[in-house]
């Protein structure tokens, strides 16, 4: 019969090497359980109507759409594969080897990096519509798209498996005993981390939203000077509408970035390593993943296409004859 403090241990046979198992009070646990699966289930089925939206009707079929399908696909893979496991190991140990640990860590990289990728390449097809309009449709075509967003999980994939070489060389390295699912990310590789993931996309996406900014302000400012006498009051009201949108979509996508990645990279701000736990669920680790919840509404709710594909989607009137060709964008 188990001792407690056997009962305690992830793998009793291992007694003086196993890690103790999680523990937490039976109602915390059960409301994080609640709270976090309930996360993963509508950032999946947000992401899942963005990319059943596009892929099913072929007047979306555009060149901004495919990168929010890019998008929708990396943030449909964070709650469909990412958040699930992280639930599952909240007062579990890991009993999927080192192997798998690495490996769901260079999974957990690849996806969040093309997730941060497509939203700089959403930014700069922002930057040319609203900046080069005239120029948009010969410098932003379908094919050129979807070879950069080709590009973009690629080299995703790659920059996952060099920052945690180490790891897949040696998995468990970073463990200090059995039954954890711990990765350290050296300051050194933190930086280089904190770099090419975060300042420099948001300094990207807030060089070209700031740009769009001015476009948009300026041409609201040239509308209303044009505007005739009569109706320069309902002209000087849909201007402004116009400038406090664009405004408000530039803060809504800065602001989401900071919050959602700032306590991730606060450790690598400070000097420090970062460790990263899958059976801790750490607070900053879904913070970042929360973003994936919250990009659908960001990119794809802002739209007017979106509500009436939601409609038809939900109605199931997609299964109609030729529904593929119905007048979403009017």
């Amino acid at each position: 019969m188990k001792t407690m403090e056997e009962a305690e241990l992830c793998f009793p046979q291992l007694f003086n090497t196993s890690c103790k198992k999680p523990t937490q009070p039976h109602t915390e646990a059960l409301l994080i359980y609640i709270l976090l699966s309930s996360v993963s289930l509508i950032t999946v089925f947000l992401n899942l109507l963005v990319i059943i939206s596009i892929s099913h009707f072929r007047q979306l079929h555009t060149p901004t759409n495919l990168l929010l399908l890019s998008l929708a696909t990396s943030d449909l893979f964070v709650g469909f594969l990412l958040m699930p496991v992280e639930i599952i190991y909240i007062e579990s140990c890991w009993f999927l080897g080192d192997l798998l640990c690495s490996l769901y860590y260079v999974l957990d990289y690849m996806i969040s990096s093309a997730a941060v990728a497509n939203m700089v390449l959403i930014s700069v097809d922002r930057y040319v519509a609203i900046c080069h309009p005239l120029s948009y449709p010969s410098k932003i075509t379908q094919n050129r798209v979807k070879l950069c967003v080709c590009l973009c999980w690629m080299f995703s994939a790659i920059y996952s498996s060099l920052l945690l070489n180490d790891h897949l060389g040696q998995p468990g390295r970073s463990n200090s005993c059995y039954g954890e699912c711990v990765v350290v990310i050296n300051s050194t590789a933190g930086v280089v981390d904190l770099v090419i993931t975060f300042l420099i996309p948001i300094s990207v996406i807030i060089v070209l939203y700031s740009r769009v900014f001015v476009v948009a302000l300026s041409q609201a400012r040239a509308i209303r000077s044009h505007i005739a006498t009569l109706t320069h009051r309902s002209g000087t009201v849909k201007a402004k509408k116009s400038e406090r949108k664009a405004a408000r979509t530039l803060g809504i996508v800065i602001v989401v970035f900071l919050i959602c990645f700032c306590p991730y990279y606060y450790p690598i701000l400070i000097g420090q390593e970062t460790l990263i736990d899958a059976s801790s669920a750490a607070f900053e680790i879904w913070l970042a993943h929360f973003s994936s919840c919250v990009n659908p509404i960001i990119y794809a709710f802002f739209y007017p296409w979106f509500r009436k594909s939601i409609k038809l989607i939900v109605t199931l009137k997609i299964l109609q004859p030729h529904s593929r060709d119905a007048q979403i964008l009017h």
